[in-house]
This record gives structure tokens, sequence and C-alpha cells, in this order.
């Protein structure tokens, strides 16, 4: 009775799932297969690096061959006192990250208008917890920075897909 139970459960937890449209992310629909980035971001580059393996984009070192030609230009952390206890401690941080980018196709003379892509978190402090607090804010920039790395992305899956063919 109870297994019967628990697989009804299941079941209407999967249909309930799926009428709602919940899918799990795949692999992006690029229209790119090969790509050369100049003036890696330190940051970040791990992240885009991975992006592009799971898409089975070939990163070049160089680009004569590349189909898509990405400039990180500046990349950014900041970190800033949100709140502060009554004692003058603080409490909460706001961290901040922020990549600067632009695209180009070897066809193109022009480089496309810089783009940033930004990432801001809360998280609350104790300085008696320092170690853990320490890992928290390494943990929240490893996520900004792989969020941002899907942002550009899909940035430049959508500047592919605006570009005119060369049939018209």
């Amino acid at each position: 009775m109870i297994h019967l139970q628990f697989r009804s459960c299941a079941l209407f937890c999967l249909m309930a799932l799926s009428a709602c449209g919940f899918h799990m992310r795949g692999a992006a629909d690029l229209s790119f297969h090969s790509v050369y980035i100049q003036n890696g971001a330190p940051g970040i580059m791990p992240d885009i690096k991975q992006i592009m393996r799971s898409n089975n984009v070939k990163l070049l070192p160089s680009p004569d061959q590349a189909e898509m030609l990405l400039d990180l230009m500046k990349e950014v952390t900041d970190k800033r006192i949100l709140s502060l206890s009554g004692g003058g401690k603080v409490k909460e941080y706001v961290l901040t990250y922020r990549v600067t980018f632009r695209a180009k196709q070897p066809g193109d003379e022009l480089w496309s208008a810089a783009q940033m892509v930004e990432e801001q978190r809360t998280f609350s402090y104790d300085d008696t917890q320092l170690l853990a607090k320490d890992y928290e804010e390494s943990r929240i920039l490893s996520d900004m920075r792989a969020e941002a790395a899907r942002k550009i992305m899909r940035r430049l899956s959508a500047l592919q897909s605006s570009r005119p063919s060369a049939a018209n």
C-alpha cells in the first residue's frame, strides 16, 4: 500500500513538472562552432571554456579560422558593505561581478558595441565564522562567474542569429 502511494506521488510530481513547462537546461542552440577569445579575463575563462566544450564549440588558438571572435575586455569584482550592526560591525555585504565584452564575426569590419554582464548577490557576514564566510564568498563569486558566462553565451547566440544570412 505504501509502495503504491509512493509511486502515485512520484507520478503526480512528474506530471506537475511537465505541465508547468519545466525542462532540463541542455546545450545552447549556437549557430557557430568555433571561437577565438582574446584578452581572456582570468576569472571567467574556465566557465567560458566549459560552456564552449559542452556546446561542442572549439576554442581556436588564432582568429584565422574562427566563426566568432570574442573579446573579454574587462572583469571587475566589487565588495561593498550593505549593513552594519548597532555596534558598528558588518552584517551584510553586496558582491558585484561585471564582465565587459564585445564580439565580431570574421567578415565584419567592426566589433559589436561593448556589452556588460553584471551579477550581484548579498550575503550575511559574521566575523566569528571567518573561514566559513570566506568559503561562502568564494562560492558566491564562482556562481556569479558561471551565470555571467551563461549570459555571455546567450548574447553571442542572439548576436549570431540576428545577423542577416549571406543568401539575402
